[in-house]
């Protein structure tokens, strides 16, 4: 007989179940954490600022020159300055944003994507596959990433697309083994077992059961990782071998200002603090969303 107590009408109507989604529970505590907010609200209002440079700057390509109004310092005309063709800097740091996080942000969903599909296939086929693609990723870590995106571009020729495609093919092994990690520790679960029971092909438990218990790792690393993109694309750009003048980016317009160090420091100045802005603002994003998706950490 059932000794538990009824409950009367008002109480089973006050009585309420509820259960946050991880997502939710993902974003209150991400709200707590000061750093990682003052990051998500600097990426977003540079990405803001981005779209809207045709409406923020009355300098509509940035590329247009004035040789009377060279090398003029900031003022309420010129809040960044001009260069030394008479181009307004901050017009061109606006339009530099675009290229620049473009290129962070596409490819560090690119290299997640492909690094995403090789690691699982790496971490739960296992054996010679793991073995072949783990030592392929080898040959590709024996080199510095700066150096093996250098050697994709001078192959390829400068230019975006091929800027972009060399830091994504460098930043691939990252993602693998991170990838590859998160999918060892998950090939052996009860619920990997059954749906290998019950005759489900291996692609589908791939991209339906493992990749989705994978994906807070996964999310970390890839927003952390546009920081170091940002960063390789403007080296290669400084060196000469990122995108073509006179399209502005931000490591474009430091090789432009290097000659003007001393005489005009405001040119290498403004694009240097981005750089450095929107570096520290996503690796404090990713350290919060790190802390936030630590099922340790949670209540």
């Amino acid at each position: 007989m059932n000794n538990l107590p009824l409950l009367t009408e008002n109480q089973q109507d006050d009585l309420v179940f509820k259960k946050e989604s991880v997502l939710v529970e993902t974003w209150q505590r991400l709200k707590q954490n000061k750093l990682a907010m003052f990051g998500l609200i600097t990426i977003f209002l540079m990405i803001v600022l981005a779209f809207c440079a045709e409406l923020i700057t009355p300098y509509a390509n940035a590329i247009t020159m004035n040789f009377k109004q060279k090398l003029l310092l900031p003022s309420g005309q010129h809040w960044f300055g001009t260069d030394n063709f008479g181009r307004d800097v901050f017009a061109r740091c606006l339009y530099g944003s675009r290229v620049s996080l473009a290129v962070g942000f596409g490819t560090s969903i690119a290299s997640l994507l492909i690094g995403s599909v090789v690691g699982s296939m790496a971490g739960f086929i296992g054996g010679r596959v793991d073995n072949l693609i783990m030592r392929f990723m080898d040959l590709f870590s024996s080199m510095p990433a700066i150096l093996l995106a250098m050697a994709v571009v001078a192959a390829l020729g400068s230019g975006l697309v091929n800027v972009g495609i060399a830091i994504t093919i460098a930043s691939i092994p990252t993602f693998v083994r991170v990838v590859r990690s998160s999918v060892l520790s998950i090939a052996d679960q009860e619920f990997i077992e059954a749906a290998r029971a019950g005759g489900t092909r291996t692609p589908r438990i791939i991209f339906r059961h493992v990749l989705p218990n994978a994906i807070g790792p996964l999310i970390v690393q890839s927003t952390m990782n546009v920081s170091q993109m940002i960063i390789m694309a403007a080296v290669l750009s400084f060196l000469g071998m990122g995108v073509d003048p006179p399209q502005p980016e931000w490591g474009a317009l430091l090789s432009e200002a290097k000659e003007f160090l001393r005489t005009a420091p405001y040119l290498m100045f403004f694009p240097g603090a981005l750089i450095c802005l929107s570096s520290f603002s996503m690796n404090v994003l990713g350290d919060g969303l790190r802390d936030a998706l630590d099922p340790r950490l949670r209540d």
